[in-house]
């Protein structure tokens, strides 16, 4: 990312970021485990000897193994969000998170989210680190909003954009990861634009007819 006046990179610092891939390679770990041995099965020893750590540092991170996943879910919408902020712009904040988007790098492989939103189907408690994931999204976008518009974020235009936003992604993510075929249709990247696309168009201020 393009660093700013100051010297400042708008990147997390380096422990920070060092925490965030201990992490995520924690969240893999456990999808690969929840996939291959069920979750009822997998125990937070077994996540932690597959991550290569402690179980008391794995306990240090997550508050139990299903939340182990939770940095699958939420580091993409991290990632937009730091995006967006940085772009400091006035535009709603779906066409921002669009433009974002566009301009995000390759990737990461994304086969450990599909398996993990396929696993949410049928497990309980991963379905419900994903809903928080979105929940918490959701009051992240309404803060996010409220900013650009100098409303509180609990209006309630504010919370229906935000609402309107945050289900966008999270469809777009489920359409993706649920199709039969993973090889048909377009990728992860495509469907959340083709999504994002399609609600700024429905919020788009319409022009008036020549009478």
């Amino acid at each position: 990312m393009t660093g700013r006046a100051g010297g400042t990179t708008g990147r997390p610092p380096l422990t920070e970021r060092r925490r965030a891939e201990t992490r995520r390679e924690i969240a893999e770990e456990a999808v690969r485990l929840f996939a291959a041995q069920g979750v009822a099965a997998t125990t937070a020893e077994d996540i932690a000897s597959a991550a290569g750590i402690s179980t008391r540092t794995l306990w240090r991170y997550f508050r139990s193994k299903e939340e182990c996943v939770r940095p699958l879910l939420t580091t993409g919408l991290e990632a937009l969000a730091r995006e967006v902020r940085d772009r400091n712009g006035t535009a709603p904040l779906a066409e921002s998170v669009l433009h974002a988007h566009r301009g995000e790098g390759a990737e990461q492989d994304p086969r450990a989210l599909r398996d993990l939103v396929r696993l949410c189907r049928d497990e309980p408690g991963l379905r419900a680190v994903w809903l928080e994931a979105h929940y918490d999204a959701e009051t992240e976008f309404a803060a996010m909003i409220a900013d650009r518009t100098g409303r509180t974020a609990d209006d309630l235009t504010v919370r229906m954009e935000a609402g309107v936003l945050n289900t966008a992604l999270r469809i777009a993510v489920e359409d993706w990861a649920l199709r039969p075929d993973p090889t048909a249709g377009p990728p992860l990247g495509d469907t959340v634009a083709a999504a994002l696309r399609l609600i700024t168009h429905v919020s788009a201020p319409k022009t008036s007819r020549p009478a």
